[in-house]
């Protein structure tokens, strides 16, 4: 019997532009030229081994001719707007009481002030309220897909893996959620939402 229930953040609540930062780019005529390079930093970034402040100086090295309040901007061009359907749908179904509730998010200290402007600071609390824990990777220094992000959260929470559930639109997450024994949903951004969530129940 399904007892808990883990969210992803971004394409799940928040919607995404994952293209937002080539396009940003292309307007000031420069494309990544080192995405493994970007993709470690970020990584790092992700699990607060390094400091806003370093990251975009980092990230200056690959992009020179831009300001560093450019380089966050175009950082957080990925970051779109959260629906209030979906607010309220997590919000009915906190009320409800039928299943613990988690956030286990891949972010950075960039990306969580942007979003909470996007969502304005009382929306953003009526977000976090709907949890009973709200895990951002930068925080916990732990990152998805890696099996140890999972095991923290069930470990902490004393969570039995076949009684609970993980839903992100990521497959390498959902994949390694899975070999652990949780139920997962590989939700396909554009084809699903998670309100649709009862009728995978």
């Amino acid at each position: 019997m399904l007892k808990n229930i883990i969210f992803d953040f971004g394409d799940i609540f928040i919607n995404l532009d994952k293209q937002a930062m080539v396009l940003e780019l292309e307007k000031h005529d420069l494309a990544i030229q080192q995405p493994e390079a970007i993709a470690v930093l970020n990584n790092r970034f992700e699990v607060g081994a390094i400091s806003p402040w370093d990251f975009i100086s980092e990230m200056n090295t690959f992009f020179p001719s831009l300001e560093h309040q450019e380089i966050s901007r175009i950082w957080n061009a990925i970051l779109l707007d959260f629906p209030e359907h979906r607010l309220e749908f997590l919000e009915t179904l906190a009320a409800s009481k039928k299943y613990r509730l988690f956030l286990l998010s891949n972010t950075n200290a960039i990306h969580i002030p942007k979003v909470i402007e996007i969502m304005g600071i009382t929306r953003y609390e009526r977000f976090k309220k709907c949890f009973e824990q709200f895990y951002l990777s930068h925080e916990i220094q732990l990152r998805k897909p890696n099996a140890v992000c999972f095991q923290f959260v069930l470990e902490q929470n004393k969570l039995a893996a076949e009684k609970t559930m993980f839903i992100d639109d990521h497959k390498p997450n959902t994949d390694t959620a899975a070999k652990l024994g949780i139920q997962v949903w590989n939700l396909q951004v554009g084809q699903e939402d998670v309100t649709e969530l009862n009728s995978r129940l």
